[in-house]
């Protein structure tokens, strides 16, 4: 993903200082070591292809009525709530889930994300499968990293093994995470 600076936004900054500055901004921001970075930006002809956007509505409904059907307190959340990884580095992943108290409805953020998905693109597969595999799980909250392909349908999950982390390529028909007890079948995440 390549990096491009708005020109009122300062070289370094603090993910509070990128919250407060991004709110005004068009479009989806990230915060890289420091650095607003837009997602998809179309003046670098990186627009979302109608596949992602499919691929992450498919990935919040299969997980909505995953856990439904478990009977969890936790909750999903599709493309929007921004991580906080750092003191200089923030992401906004396609979806994910976190557990306990439902948050405030004017919150932008979520501070421990249980699963994490991320829906590959031509601009951001690379640092979805290297960097921010790396930088969500430095989250002690994070216990799945699930990366989809839409266009191979293929599915990485990363999961926490205690202090490691391990993969599951997901070559079956369901993906667990467990915990919080989800079963998803993997037809409906690519629907």
């Amino acid at each position: 993903m390549a990096v491009a600076r708005k020109p009122d936004a300062p070289v370094k900054m603090t993910v509070d200082a990128f919250l407060e500055w991004q709110e005004d901004k068009e479009g989806k921001w990230e915060l890289h070591d420091g650095v607003p970075v837009r997602k998809h930006d179309p003046a670098r002809g990186d627009a979302e292809r109608i596949r992602h956007v499919n691929t992450k509505a498919a990935v919040y409904v299969a997980l909505l009525n995953a856990l439904e059907k478990a009977g969890s307190d936790c909750h999903a959340v599709t493309d929007g709530a921004t991580v906080h990884i750092d003191k200089n580095i923030s992401y906004v992943p396609d979806a994910l889930v976190y557990c306990g108290k439902a948050a405030n409805e004017d919150a932008i953020s979520i501070t421990d994300p249980l699963v994490i998905v991320e829906v590959l693109s031509p601009s951001t597969a690379y640092k979805d499968v290297s960097t921010k595999l790396e930088d969500y799980f430095k989250l002690p909250s994070v216990l799945h990293y699930v990366i989809l392909d839409p266009k191979l349908k293929r599915i990485q999950h990363h999961y926490r093994d205690g202090e490691r982390v391990r993969l599951d390529p997901v070559e079956g028909e369901i993906l667990k995470l467990d915990p919080p007890g989800l079963t998803l079948a993997v037809r409906e995440l690519f629907a």
